[in-house]
């Protein structure tokens, strides 16, 4: 009986770090806003400052502040001209923002596979569905990873073909050294409420070419142009800004980024050493390029048949159970998701019949893939102990 109580207690009753963080600089920078009568970006300079800081670090030259990253998605390929007629690669294993942005311009989204090892787009299998009507590749930083640059440029410029980043998951995120952001031709960050740094919602768009840059700003503020008269539009862009107190968040959630990543990237060390000597669960892959992982996810596959068979889902239920916060991620790649098997909308020039495509690897990944949220990876080092002792004992008394 004694050792029947012992297997119920959970391994970990202490929670983890909670996410938001926030401290005074939220508060104050809260307040002075609020004091300052100047709530919207038209009137104050919270956002202006806030692009020009989240650009500098990236080392852009240029920001702009929207309200969601499927907005900034949405603007950065109207600006990169994508229309209806036009196809746009993406990576079936991604939020469905990826997808809907291209759906929602008129353009048709091609679905590829990922990489089995990363989880990211894989580039051999852009390669294959690149056709004369394809514009543009959307690669997503999956779970704050870079995916294989040097590849997927070389792709691009052989077939002259636009790059928007999907770093929606990727704050800081390095690849060769470089921060992602300005590797492709203009990208997108999120800041949603789950996000590494966060004001809720919102996003922002980053490129080094000012033609572009001048674009999503109309585009976002109402198709009007920096100098001109206010009621002149020049385009047809909606509403689409950041408001100031939003940006006076994130400019206190910038200081802590870099902090955060190193704090991430030592756990993620760890935990990854510890559970490579555990039969049956196998973390994803680093590519060699990759410098610094956000680690807005951490990833790791299980294999059920070293947990005597039991399905992953109940052997997340059973993490859950011992404390550590985990789930499954996305049931299905987006080529089965309801949304993309109905017509989406008069201008979508679907040609693909999705739900019949074949995806071995994402399809996979949604059978095997646990996720651990980022802030799990901002404790110490008692915490990443905690999350293998809980493995190792669902698998001790399966």
């Amino acid at each position: 009986m004694k050792k029947l109580v012992g297997l119920k207690r959970p391994v970990r009753t202490k929670p983890f770090p909670v996410w938001p963080v926030y401290d005074k600089l939220e508060q104050k920078a809260l307040e002075n806003t609020l004091k300052s009568n100047k709530w919207g970006c038209i009137d104050g300079n919270k956002v202006s400052e806030f692009e020009k800081k989240f650009a500098n670090f990236h080392n852009a030259k240029f920001g702009i502040c929207v309200n969601s990253g499927t907005k900034a998605l949405e603007i950065a390929l109207k600006a990169l001209g994508i229309k209806s007629g036009d196809e746009v690669i993406v990576p079936a294993y991604t939020f469905i923002a990826t997808a809907y942005a291209v759906a929602e311009v008129g353009a048709t989204p091609v679905f590829v596979d990922i990489d089995n090892n990363s989880y990211n787009i894989s580039p051999i299998e852009i390669e294959k569905a690149i056709t004369k009507k394809t514009k543009a590749i959307i690669p997503v930083y999956f779970g704050g990873m870079p995916a294989d640059m040097d590849s997927i440029l070389k792709i691009a410029k052989k077939h002259n073909l636009f790059i928007l980043e999907d770093a929606a998951q990727a704050h800081g995120s390095e690849y060769k050294g470089k921060k992602v952001g300005t590797i492709g031709d203009i990208s997108i960050f999120s800041f949603q409420s789950s996000k590494n740094m966060t004001c809720g919602e919102g996003g922002i768009i980053l490129t080094n070419n000012e033609t572009l840059a001048k674009k999503c700003k109309s585009l976002v503020n109402c198709g009007r142009k920096e100098g001109e008269p206010w009621y002149m539009h020049y385009t047809l862009g909606g509403n689409s800004r950041l408001t100031e107190f939003q940006a006076a968040i994130l400019l206190a959630q910038l200081t802590r980024v870099k902090k955060h990543n190193e704090i991430r990237e030592k756990n993620a060390k760890l935990l990854t050493e510890k559970l490579k000597q555990i039969k049956g669960i196998e973390p994803l892959e680093r590519d060699k390029n990759v410098t610094t992982n956000s680690y807005h996810l951490y990833i790791f596959k299980y294999k059920s048949k070293y947990f005597n068979g039991i399905p992953r889902d109940k052997f997340i239920k059973a993490l859950n159970e011992e404390g550590i916060p985990a789930s499954g991620g996305y049931i299905m790649p987006l080529t089965r998701q309801p949304a993309f098997n109905s017509k989406i909308g008069e201008t979508a020039d679907f040609s693909l019949r999705y739900s019949q495509i074949h995806l071995p690897a994402c399809e996979q990944a949604c059978k095997e893939a646990v996720w651990l949220p980022h802030y799990v990876l901002l404790g110490d080092k008692k915490d990443v102990e905690d999350i293998v002792e809980a493995i190792k004992k669902i698998q001790k008394h399966i």
